[in-house]
């Protein structure tokens, strides 16, 4: 991969994740905390969503998955919904203006059925314009479960292990994160990239999603820099003292 520009101090690129997925999350209490309206903290979120994608994109993350609205999420207020799916659409038509000059393509992961027209409409319009960037790409997952992506995908199977079976996930182009972030202090994947992150590294943090700063995110690279993967083998068969081996 060639070493960004911008990369965490200390760090080689050989060392930086390649992939990396997040889990937003925490929109709701950084809000309440300050008084503000459940809304006004999911419009912070979006806000902190392109600032980090910009810094994913400079620090030379090739892949960056977001995981924006979960199928369990559709038990919330009918009102809370409705005003997601509009800042959904908000937001993919602003991801054109701001994340296409960057050379980010944009890929939507989950399922299709039951998302508003409006929300449809504005994916389609931010896959086509950004289908011909090669820098980044990055992965929002909306009405999307771990489990029912490998139900989904167990149906249409009739062998060929798991090359084959991968392609049949919602986006077969999306690599196994090498490390998986949650904001919001609670410590577990949620039904998030179930298949994907058999060997992910995590990273759980305390702050909510609008207070997660690009120094907080490079800390956490930094710290997937110094972890040693042994991927199933025994430590003694790496080379010693070797961060990050793979």
């Amino acid at each position: 991969m060639e070493q960004p520009d911008n990369q965490p101090t200390g760090l080689t690129a050989g060392q930086l994740p390649r992939t990396v997925a997040i889990c937003p999350d925490g929109n709701a209490r950084w809000a309440a905390k300050r008084g503000l309206s459940t809304m006004e903290g999911h419009f912070a979120g979006g806000d902190v969503a392109f600032r980090r994608v910009r810094d994913a994109c400079e620090l030379g993350i090739e892949q960056l998955s977001l995981f924006g609205f979960s199928t369990e999420n559709w038990t919330r207020s009918a009102s809370e919904i409705a005003g997601l799916m509009d800042v959904f659409a908000a937001t993919f038509d602003r991801g054109i203006v701001a994340l296409a000059p960057l050379g980010i393509r944009l890929k939507v992961v989950g399922s299709r059925s039951g998302l508003p027209q409006s929300v449809l409409d504005a994916v389609d319009r931010a896959e086509e314009a950004t289908s011909k960037n090669d820098r980044m790409d990055l992965f929002v997952a909306i009405n999307y479960g771990g489990r029912q992506e490998m139900l989904d995908a167990a149906q249409r199977y009739s062998g060929g292990g798991e090359d084959a079976f991968r392609q049949l996930l919602y986006a077969p182009g999306m690599r196994d994160p090498d490390l998986i972030i949650r904001t919001g202090g609670d410590r577990r994947l949620s039904n998030g990239f179930l298949w994907q992150s058999a060997y992910s590294e995590l990273l759980f943090v305390d702050e909510p999603w609008p207070d997660f700063s690009r120094e907080r995110f490079e800390s956490a690279l930094a710290e997937f820099g110094q972890r040693v993967r042994t991927l199933g083998s025994s430590h003694r068969q790496l080379p010693a003292q070797t961060p990050n081996s793979l």
